[in-house]
C-alpha cells in the first residue's frame, strides 16, 4: 500500500527537521498548572477532529510545564467561524491554539467579505502534513464502467461526483477536474459531510467524489485496503504517486500561462494540509514554546506511528514554512484570484 509503506519510509526523513530552541527565558514553565485549549472548526470525528485529538493526548510532554489539554469542538460555516475569532477575539495569552481548514486563508485572499481575519498576521505553529505521501483523489467506485480518464471521456454520461456545500474544495476540484482538465464529471452538491457521499456512493447514488487519501483512511478504510476504489486524477501532487505510477496528476494535465496559475493557487492548501495555528499578538516567548513542542511533537514517532494508525500520513512543516506559502499565496496576480472567487462561487 502507498500510505503504509511510503509513511514508514518518509517517518525517519522527517527525524532530521531543524531543531527549533526557546529561549531561555522561556524556561519560566509558564504552562505549569494550567490548560491549554486545542479548538478544532469542525463536528467530532473525521479528519481535523481526529488530528486535533491525537494532538492533546501528546503534545504536553513536549511543552515544559505539562499542561492540561483538552480539545473543543466549535463547528461553524465550514471552520470559518473559529478563524474569524482566531484573528480578531480569541485570547491572546498562548493557552488556545486551532486545528485550522487548510482551505480557510485562501478565503481571506479572496477578499471573501466572510472572513474577517488576516493570515500572515496569525501565529502558525506548523502543519503535520505537507501532503508528501498524500494527493486529494477523483475516485469512483469499483464497479464503475471506466478505470481512467481515457475510458471516462468515452462513456455516454459523465461520472456523477458527490460534493457538500458551494466552495467547499471537493465541489472546487469536481468543476477543476470538469472544466480545466477536460474530464467527463459532474457533480451534486448539498451533502451534509463526507460520511453522506460515502452512504450515496454505497448506494449508487453517486459515482464517486474527490477526497484525501488520509480521509479515505479515516472514514472508509477498507475500501482502500481492499483496493474497492479507482482512483483516476491526483491533485495536490508534483510528482505521481509511487504506487500508483499510471495515476496522472493534474499537473501534467493542465496547459501553462492563466490555467496552470490557476491550479497552482488552488493547490497551495494542500502543502499545508493539517495547520495548526495561534492568534496574533501572543507572547513571543510563549509562542516559541508552542514552536517547539509542536515539531518535537510532529516528528515524534510514537506520535507519528499513533497519527498513521489512526490513517493520516504525516509529513510535518514547520510555521515558517506554511507562512512561506501563505506568502506566495498573497502574491498571486489579482486576475487569477478572481477567476478562482468566480469558481467558488459557482452553484
Amino acid at each position: 500500500m502507498l500510505t503504509r509503506r511510503h509513511a514508514l519510509a518518509s517517518m525517519a526523513g522527517a527525524l532530521s527537521a531543524p531543531v527549533l530552541v526557546a529561549p531561555a527565558g522561556a524556561q519560566a514553565n509558564f504552562y505549569t498548572g494550567r490548560t491549554l485549549n486545542i479548538i478544532v472548526g469542525s463536528s467530532t470525528g473525521g479528519y481535523y477532529d481526529t488530528a486535533g485529538r491525537t494532538i492533546a493526548r501528546h503534545l504536553a510532554r513536549f511543552i515544559p510545564g505539562k499542561p492540561s489539554i483538552v480539545v473543543q469542538n466549535q463547528p461553524g460555516a465550514g471552520g470559518l467561524a473559529i478563524a474569524n475569532k482566531l484573528g480578531n477575539t480569541l485570547e491572546r495569552d498562548g493557552l488556545s491554539i486551532v486545528v485550522m481548514s487548510r482551505a480557510l486563508p485562501q478565503l481571506a485572499f479572496l477578499n471573501d467579505p466572510n472572513a474577517s481575519f488576516d493570515p500572515l498576521k496569525l501565529n502558525w505553529l506548523g502543519s503535520l502534513s505537507s501532503y508528501r505521501d498524500d494527493a486529494y483523489l477523483l475516485v469512483v467506485n469499483d464497479s464503475f464502467p471506466a478505470s481512467n480518464i481515457a475510458e471516462l471521456a468515452k462513456l455516454p454520461k459523465p461520472a456523477i461526483l458527490g460534493g457538500t456545500r458551494g466552495g467547499s474544495t471537493n465541489i472546487t476540484f469536481a468543476l477543476l477536474a470538469r472544466d480545466m482538465v477536460g474530464m467527463n464529471v459532474d457533480v451534486v452538491r448539498g451533502f451534509p459531510g463526507a460520511n453522506e457521499i460515502w452512504l450515496a456512493m454505497e448506494r449508487g447514488e453517486v459515482d464517486g467524489q474527490i477526497v484525501d487519501i488520509s480521509a479515505i483512511q479515516v472514514g472508509r478504510p477498507q475500501l482502500w485496503a481492499e483496493k474497492k476504489l479507482k482512483p483516476l486524477i491526483a491533485f495536490g501532487r508534483t510528482t505521481p504517486l509511487p504506487d500508483y505510477p499510471d495515476v496522472p496528476i493534474a499537473r501534467d494535465r493542465v496547459k501553462g500561462g492563466e490555467d496552470f496559475a490557476l491550479l497552482d493557487f488552488a493547490e497551495l492548501p494542500f502543502f499545508m494540509a493539517l495547520p495548526v495555528v495561534a492568534p496574533p499578538g501572543v507572547p513571543e516567548e510563549r509562542m516559541a514554546i508552542l514552536r517547539k513542542a509542536f515539531m518535537d511533537m510532529a516528528t515524534d514517532p510514537t506520535f507519528r506511528a499513533e497519527m498513521l494508525k489512526a490513517g493520516i500520513m504525516t509529513s510535518p512543516i514547520d510555521g515558517a514554512a506554511v507562512h512561506g506559502l501563505l506568502e506566495k499565496a498573497a502574491q498571486t496576480p489579482q486576475p487569477i484570484r478572481e477567476r478562482f472567487a468566480r469558481l467558488l462561487a459557482d452553484k
